[in-house]
């Protein structure tokens, strides 16, 4: 794992969590978190963690100069009531497959994480020719990477790749409108949007991410790790202006993810 081998460069201990034992043993101790929400969720508390994440809202409340398509958050039990085809995503945890719905009687019902006051992003159907991974710190691009054509994998460094100098202008932009909007710390998801009508294209957001929860594909795992690190940690050590994006744990908690405490 290239973020592991980062972390252990910078003489900082890499522990894979797997039981309660580790977690008594981390206790006490300044820990970071690279890993799923769920396992984030269970132990987070007593390792006083502090995760910082986008706010739900956000994607769908910036201009659609910036996301070339409708975009509206809301909830499960209304959506299953759009008769059109959508694409429908949650937020930000993973609690049903982000994909393209017929309409919205498509969207799940009910599970062990759902039910109808489960907050859903729906979107116009778009397509992205190409799509990119930025890790941001401080609003500026500390990483990135691309990750897709056409909704297939295809891996890439940002740095040389034949749209850098696009994505970076779009990027620098976008993060200038949304500086007071997200975190210090985070994963950004831009895209080329394609018209299939008229040819035409635009560079879009696609949706904004945890960073210690976002693969880092091709991006330099030593600039991803120092946003990881500014994302997670002490509870004590969030600035003032990250406050309000620290990750509220959920009530009920279940699943059996796992992750790395740094």
């Amino acid at each position: 794992m290239l973020l592991a081998e980062a972390a252990a460069r910078r003489g900082l201990e890499v522990a894979t969590l797997d039981g309660p034992l580790l977690v008594e043993r981390l206790t006490g101790r300044r820990v970071h978190w690279y890993g799923g929400p769920l396992a984030a969720d269970r132990i987070g508390g007593r390792l006083d963690l502090a995760l910082l994440e986008p706010a739900d809202d956000w994607l769908a409340g910036l201009p659609e100069e910036f996301t070339g398509r409708r975009i509206e958050l809301t909830t499960l039990s209304e959506a299953w009531s759009v008769r059109r085809p959508l694409f429908a995503k949650p937020p930000s945890d993973k609690q049903f497959p982000a994909a393209v719905y017929t309409d919205g009687s498509r969207l799940p019902r009910q599970g062990d994480r759902i039910g109808p006051d489960t907050s859903v992003l729906l979107s116009d159907v778009v397509t992205f020719a190409v799509e990119y991974r930025l890790f941001v710190l401080d609003g500026q691009i500390a990483t990135g990477s691309r990750y897709a054509r056409y909704g297939r994998l295809d891996i890439a460094r940002l740095d040389g790749d034949g749209s850098e100098t696009q994505v970076r202008a779009f990027a620098e932009t976008l993060l200038d409108e949304a500086r007071d909007s997200l975190p210090s710390a985070v994963a950004v998801d831009i895209g080329l949007l394609q018209d299939p009508d008229t040819g035409g294209e635009q560079w879009a957001v696609v949706e904004a991410n945890m960073p210690w929860f976002a693969h880092s594909y091709a991006a330099d795992p030593n600039a991803v790790l120092d946003v990881v690190l500014r994302a997670t940690g002490p509870q004590g050590q969030v600035a003032a202006r990250d406050q309000r994006f620290i990750r509220q744990r959920a009530a009920l908690l279940t699943g059996h993810e796992t992750g790395t405490p740094i």
